[in-house]
């Protein structure tokens, strides 16, 4: 199954909105990765945003994974970039 590295980008003015929801954020993330589906996140240290991988059949079932992230349900996120990420060496491998 494909791997797919996915950016989120923040903006300082959805700060607030990240902090109330955060507590959910990281209970979906914590779900995902206990399935299988999320195999690293990260956030930026600069706040600017966040970094996962994800596990997923195509571009648009990750897409449908992430629309159920808290985050993206209330609108903290400023855009997401979801690119198809091949492993060559590493953890991430079939």
């Amino acid at each position: 199954m494909p791997n797919f590295a996915v950016e989120y980008t923040y903006g300082p003015e959805r700060a607030d909105l990240r902090d109330e929801h955060r507590p959910a954020h990281r209970l979906w993330l914590s779900d995902g990765h206990e399935a299988g589906v999320i195999l690293m996140v990260g956030p930026y240290t600069d706040g600017s945003g966040a970094l996962l991988m994800i596990r997923a059949e195509d571009r648009q079932a990750a897409a449908e994974i992430l629309a159920h992230d808290p985050f993206a349900l209330v609108g903290a996120i400023d855009a997401t970039t979801i690119s198809e990420w091949k492993n060559l060496y590493g953890p991430f491998g079939d």
